[in-house]
C-alpha cells in the first residue's frame, strides 16, 4: 500500500475505532442515506444477464456494510459477493462479522486481480475524500484505481464522488467534475458510462459499463 493511500485508510480505521461497525464508522453522517448510496451503487447488477449469479466484488468494503443492506433487502442470495480492502483491521472485523464470506486485504492497483475475474465491482466512498491529500494526487489514485477494477470487471464498475455542484466544496473531500470524470472514462476507460445525481446527497454515481446499455429497440414501427 502507497503512503498516499495510507493517509485514507488511518483516516478510515480512525473512524471505525471510534463508532464501530455502523455507518459513522464509515465516516457516512446517517444510516438513511449510506441505504441510498448502497441501493443506487447495486443498479449496476441490473447489466447481469438473466438467470445468472454475478461474482460482485466489493473494493474497500470496510467491516462489510454491504453485506448487511444485501441482506436486509434480500438480496444477498442473488450475487457471489467478494470484499477486499487496504486495511488490516476492518478486513478482521469483516471476517469477524461474515465468516462464510471471502475478504483479503489487497491493493487492486498495485496488487492487480486477473483480467475479467469477477462480472461486477463496487466502491462505496473509496473516492469521497481525501483528507489531506492535495487534489492533483487524488484525481491520479483515482484514475489508477478505476483503470484497474475495470479490467477485473467482466460487466461493469460503480463508484461514487462528491460532486462540484454544491453551495461549497470541502477541503477533505474528493470533488470531481462531470466532464473531468466524463472525458478520463471515455478515454481510458469505457464511454458506456452513466452519472446520477437524483438520490438526495452531494455526490454522484457513476456506473460504467463494457457494452452499451442500450434499451430493447420495438418491433413493428413503420419508422
Amino acid at each position: 500500500m502507497s503512503n498516499e493511500w495510507s493517509v485514507l485508510v488511518s483516516h478510515y480505521e480512525n473512524c471505525f475505532e471510534q463508532h464501530g461497525a455502523s455507518p459513522k464508522g464509515a465516516d457516512w453522517p446517517n444510516g438513511p442515506d449510506l441505504q441510498a448510496r448502497f441501493a443506487v451503487l447495486l443498479s449496476i447488477l441490473d447489466g447481469a444477464p438473466l438467470g445468472t449469479r454475478p461474482v460482485l466484488l466489493d473494493v474497500g468494503c470496510g467491516c462489510g456494510l454491504l453485506l448487511d443492506y444485501l441482506q436486509a433487502a434480500g438480496r444477498l442470495d442473488q450475487v457471489d459477493y467478494r470484499g477486499i480492502d487496504l486495511s488490516p483491521l476492518l478486513v478482521r472485523e469483516a471476517k469477524a462479522r461474515w465468516p462464510q464470506h471471502d475478504f483479503s486485504v489487497r491493493d487492486l492497483s498495485a496488487d492487480p486481480l486477473p483480467d475479467n475475474s469477477v462480472d461486477f465491482i463496487v466502491m462505496n466512498g473509496v473516492l469521497t475524500e481525501k483528507v489531506s491529500l492535495p487534489q492533483e494526487t487524488m484525481v491520479r489514485m483515482a484514475e489508477a484505481l478505476i483503470v484497474a477494477a475495470f479490467r477485473v470487471a467482466r460487466i461493469g464498475i460503480a463508484f461514487n464522488v462528491m460532486s462540484k455542484h454544491v453551495d461549497w466544496e470541502r477541503d477533505d473531500l474528493f470533488h470531481w467534475s462531470f466532464d473531468e470524470l466524463g472525458a478520463f472514462l471515455t478515454a481510458r476507460v469505457s464511454r458506456h458510462y452513466a452519472f446520477r445525481a437524483d438520490y438526495g446527497t452531494y455526490e454522484y454515481m457513476a456506473l460504467v459499463w463494457r457494452r452499451s446499455q442500450r434499451p430493447v429497440i420495438l418491433n413493428g414501427l413503420s419508422w
